[in-house]
């Protein structure tokens, strides 16, 4: 804050003026800041030109799905299975085949089954060697 007179009059009026010297210090720092951290824009990409012909699409695979009802019958590619012996049964010919060759299971539980059920054709699959197995339907337990 300065004092100064005005043009006329013997008392002191203060002048107000803002100190603009670090503001502009501290937007050189950010702006020095800016430019260190932006990473280098590299105008190029890589362009396959190729020569061979495309790679084939590899066959899609066979996939069983396991859909476990309400109440706890299995059904495997919606065909009902009598009890465990059943789907042990299904698991052990998926799992006799070599890991290459093994059709995808999906299994597929409702929301509402006991969680013994689904734990139960798991353990079948996973002891008759099943390796490609997946689990369908978490959406339906998001509501």
């Amino acid at each position: 804050m300065k004092l100064a007179t005005a043009s006329g009059s013997t008392e002191p009026q203060a002048l107000m003026e803002v100190n603009t010297t670090p503001l502009i210090d501290v937007m050189l720092v950010l702006l020095v800041m800016l430019i260190i951290t932006i990473p280098m824009q590299l105008h190029s990409f890589g362009l396959d030109i190729g020569g061979s012909p495309p790679a084939a699409n590899p066959p899609k695979p066979v996939v069983h799905v396991v859909s476990i009802d309400f109440d706890g019958t299995v059904y495997w590619d919606d065909q009902a299975l009598n009890g465990r012996a059943a789907v042990d049964a299904k698991m052990q010919e998926v799992g006799a085949l070599a890991a290459a060759n093994q059709p995808e299971v999906h299994i597929k539980p409702n929301k509402l089954v006991d969680y013994g059920v689904v734990a139960a054709v798991m353990s079948s699959a996973q002891s008759h060697g099943v390796r490609k197995m997946g689990v369908l339907g978490n959406e339906q337990l998001a509501s």
